[in-house]
């Protein structure tokens, strides 16, 4: 067919469309440029309906009097393919169907996704070509959008330190997402992860299958807990300690349609906690329980023989002159020797027999569940004392054999103090000084002996006065204040400061708190003695604050004082009173504090910590912790005990719990502190492990409030190129 022919064609079309005013009205009110063109290759349209101007800026007329105006418009980037496309079209007749882009008479680029077929005459001629091309710009920056979002959420899943997983509910179904970190975790990969559906339960540890696999159950049931702690093993052996956190995504019927988690690799800050807690609680150089981990033993025992009316015997051995043995040989050989002495004394003991190790040339054994004759109504005592002096036998004659030690022999005897419960002591702290009194009493009387606590050992005339002042000094409120800085130790600058209480008593003049808050406890004096503190402290600390000091204040509370209903009322009308910042008030509580009733102590600190005061774990590392506790607790300071730092950086042992205990401080997100700061070997070593701040003699004693507003006006309690070079 001639191109007149078809140029007929298509006059004939148009004046259809002209006439026929339905038609009309539908092609220009579509929401798409209708268009008609001749066959033969993209010439030019001879028709385009009015839209063209909205979606390109040109009027009907601008259009159709350039021919290769829709090849001029095309995008640069898409004019070879869609020009390709459009003269295959022409040739075959077969449909176009495309996305492209064109260029606005503006210079807008313009998305159009176009569709196009060949009308024919009844000899199978091409008459002439029509279709409609329809703006999709928007759709396609939505898509496009889309696409960004999911490349940014991959990227993100498959970038952070953990696994994400997506699972329908059942143990037994299918995962069906596993992320990529699954291989470096526990050396799967992705697809076989997802393959095994018994995967995870066939790889976890044997001894957390059976708690593991029912928390998982809980869970799809209930949606708690919402996270648990297991091991996993690596197809090579290998454990992994998993920290798995979940939600369940539910129907609105309440069924669960899946659950959406993250597993964390926590190995090494549980292999920390592990180590923390093992140093916490044993001696390095024996590896026997320490007086810590002892103390714990003693209390289970009191309260087996308060159950079951028997007694409870503790001796307390101190090794005879055996510094002659450190000065002559050395240190190194006098460690060699209290490693044998430990193991001849795990020998010389009953198995059930807890051996443990105080401190220097100090060993500890503790005789539980002594029944004696239960014909006898109660604890039989003298079956006790039998018990303890039949133990005190077998361990001299243990001690009798000479040591070695660099090649020379050493002897070595020790004066042991006994006491027993039921007695006068009623607790394993009482349980124990009872026997240290009772040792200092053998040491007088020669090397090698025994003796055994009698409560005529204390001196009751002098207590009765004691208590009497003290009770005198709650009444008159006889107490001060000395604050002791807190520095940071990277450059010196003093942050805040701890309030420790004096007794300002007019017979002894300033007594320490070691010397009267126990007493104060006994006598419940102590929750007079807490008041005045708080009341004190948000008054001095309003006093800096005016000042414009910006300090940190620390102050302590026992456990009876944090326990007592009022506590929280109690502060908060002193920080109101006084118009003190809360959030510049520290309140330390002990680590055996923080574990003693465990969830009645978080509701507290909780509470306190909610209305804005910061928490402080103080004299960490002398405690029995439950990590798991500590970790939900919003303490933001662990204090590391100046019994870890008193022996930095020499002793091998404290110097690996120091570092550990930074370290795990910085694992649950907390500053550490430490205590008993007193030489610049210390502070040097405690910068080099990351220790952020500390305390001490080497910055500053406890001192009054006046001398720390002068320290504050400098701020730097040591010079700063001091500090940097450290």
């Amino acid at each position: 067919m001639d191109q007149k022919r078809d140029r007929a064609a298509v006059e004939e079309a148009l004046e259809l469309l002209q006439s026929d005013g339905v038609v009309k009205s539908l092609m220009e009110h579509l929401p798409a440029i209708v268009h008609i063109e001749l066959p033969g290759g993209p010439a030019g349209d001879v028709y385009v309906s009015p839209q063209v101007e909205q979606t390109f800026g040109f009027t009907q007329e601008e259009w159709l009097a350039i021919p290769n105006m829709w090849v001029e418009r095309l995008h640069p980037d898409d004019r070879e393919r869609a020009v390709a496309a459009a003269q295959h079209t022409s040739e075959t007749g077969e449909r176009f169907r495309m996305e492209y882009r064109m260029l606005a008479k503006d210079g807008r680029v313009v998305w159009i996704a176009e569709d196009d077929h060949c009308v024919f005459d009844d000899d199978g001629n091409q008459l002439y070509w029509q279709g409609v091309m329809m703006d999709v710009t928007a759709m396609k920056e939505t898509e496009s959008r889309l696409k960004w979002s999911e490349w940014q959420f991959q990227g993100l899943v498959e970038h952070i330190p953990a696994v994400l997983y997506v699972d329908p509910p059942g143990q037994d179904s299918e995962s069906m997402y596993v992320s990529p970190q699954i291989t470096e975790m526990l050396g799967v990969t992705p697809e076989d992860y997802l393959a095994d559906p018994l995967y995870w339960r066939n790889h976890l540890h044997p001894d957390d299958r059976e708690k593991a696999e029912a928390d998982y159950d809980q869970f799809t049931r209930t949606g708690q807990p919402e996270a648990s702690s297991y091991r996993m093993l690596k197809p090579d052996g290998q454990v992994v300690w998993v920290y798995d956190r979940a939600m369940t995504i539910r129907d609105d019927s309440g069924e669960v349609l899946m659950l959406q988690g993250v597993m964390f690799d926590v190995t090494d800050q549980k292999e920390a906690e592990q180590e923390v807690d093992f140093i916490s609680h044993h001696d390095r150089l024996t590896g026997l329980p320490n007086r810590s981990m002892f103390e714990e033993m003693v209390s289970i025992a009191l309260a087996r023989a308060r159950r079951s009316e028997e007694a409870v015997a503790v001796l307390l051995m101190d090794l005879d002159d055996f510094k002659l043995v450190n000065n002559s040989l050395g240190h190194a050989a006098g460690d060699e020797v209290l490693g044998q002495i430990a193991m001849r004394l795990r020998e010389a003991v009953r198995d059930t027999d807890i051996i443990a190790r105080q401190g220097g040339d100090e060993f500890l054994v503790l005789l539980a569940d002594l029944e004696g004759d239960r014909s006898i109504p109660g604890p039989d005592m003298d079956a006790a004392l039998m018990a303890a002096e039949t133990a005190i036998s077998s361990i001299q004659r243990a001690l009798e054999t000479p040591f070695s030690a660099s090649g020379t022999e050493v002897y070595v005897t020790a004066s042991t103090g006994v006491s027993i419960f039921p007695g006068t002591a009623r607790d394993p702290h009482s349980l124990l000084k009872q026997a240290d009194l009772a040792m200092y009493r053998s040491k007088k009387r020669g090397p090698g002996g025994h003796s055994v606590f009698s409560s005529e050992e204390t001196d009751s005339t002098a207590r009765l006065d004691f208590s009497t002042r003290l009770r005198k000094a709650v009444e008159s409120r006889n107490w001060v204040l000395h604050y002791q800085p807190i520095v940071d130790l990277r450059d010196g600058r003093m942050t805040g400061v701890e309030g420790l209480i004096r007794w300002l008593d007019p017979t002894a003049g300033i007594i320490p708190p070691g010397d009267f808050i126990p007493l104060a406890e006994e006598m419940g004096l102590i929750e007079s003695i807490g008041a005045w503190v708080v009341e004190e402290v948000c008054r001095q600390g309003a006093a800096w604050q005016r000042e414009g000091f910006d300090l940190e204040l620390g102050f302590n509370l026992s456990p009876r004082q944090l326990w007592q209903p009022n506590l929280v009322e109690m502060i908060f009308a002193n920080v109101e009173t006084s118009g003190v910042d809360p959030s510049r008030l520290v309140l330390e509580i002990t680590e055996g504090t923080a574990m003693t009733e465990p969830e009645k102590t978080q509701r507290i600190l909780w509470d306190l910590h909610g209305r804005g005061l910061h928490l402080a774990i103080d004299d960490f590392g002398t405690g029995y912790s439950s990590l798991a506790r500590l970790k939900h607790l919003p303490v933001s300071t662990l204090k590391i005990d100046r019994a870890f730092v008193m022996d930095l950086p020499n002793d091998g042992d404290a110097a690996s719990m120091a570092t550990a205990i930074v370290q795990l401080a910085e694992s649950l997100g907390m500053s550490p502190l430490a205590e008993g700061i007193e030489t610049e070997e210390q502070w040097r070593f405690l910068v080099d492990q990351g220790c952020t701040y500390g305390q001490g003699y080497y910055f500053s004693r406890p001192v009054p409030a006046e001398e720390i507003t002068a320290i504050a006006r400098g701020r730097a309690l040591r010079m700063a190129d001091d500090v940097t070079s450290a």
